[in-house]
């Protein structure tokens, strides 16, 4: 399963990554939606915001979309909507453990996303035994 998670007390941080397709365009283009689901995530998800996301609309052609900005105290949540492809991009790295089901679950939720790529990254800087 993708989502198999050890968060021995090697495990620094995690990104997970969806890549959403077949979104349902009316949700993706509504900003309130926009910004409920970033208030719904940090609290699914047991973060603390740092400040109110950041949502902006801006690109050109087919790469136009909301842009989600949301730092939380253990570092951010970012995504991207394209307008044009019904599509989003969202990734949320953070230093303390926490379910990527429940994210991909508000995004089917949110979104109406009809197919999900992702990716668990488990992280953890280390030095080379030859490094200096």
């Amino acid at each position: 399963e993708i989502y198999q998670c050890d968060w021995s007390s090697d495990v620094c941080s995690s990104d997970l990554i969806i890549d959403g397709a077949g979104c349902n365009h009316n949700a993706i283009t509504d900003y309130q939606n926009v910004y409920n689901f970033a208030v719904q995530l940090v609290k699914d998800i047991d973060m603390v915001a740092y400040g109110e996301p950041q949502i902006v609309n801006f690109g050109s052609g087919d790469k136009a979309g909301f842009t989600l900005v949301q730092l939380i105290e253990t570092s951010n949540i970012c995504c991207h909507f394209v307008n044009e492809l019904d599509e989003m991009y969202l990734d949320v790295f953070s230093c303390k453990p926490f379910d990527p089901m429940v994210v991909e679950d508000l995004v089917v939720k949110y979104f109406g996303v009809k197919s999900v790529r992702k990716a668990f990254i488990q992280r953890k800087a280390m030095l080379e035994d030859n490094a200096e």
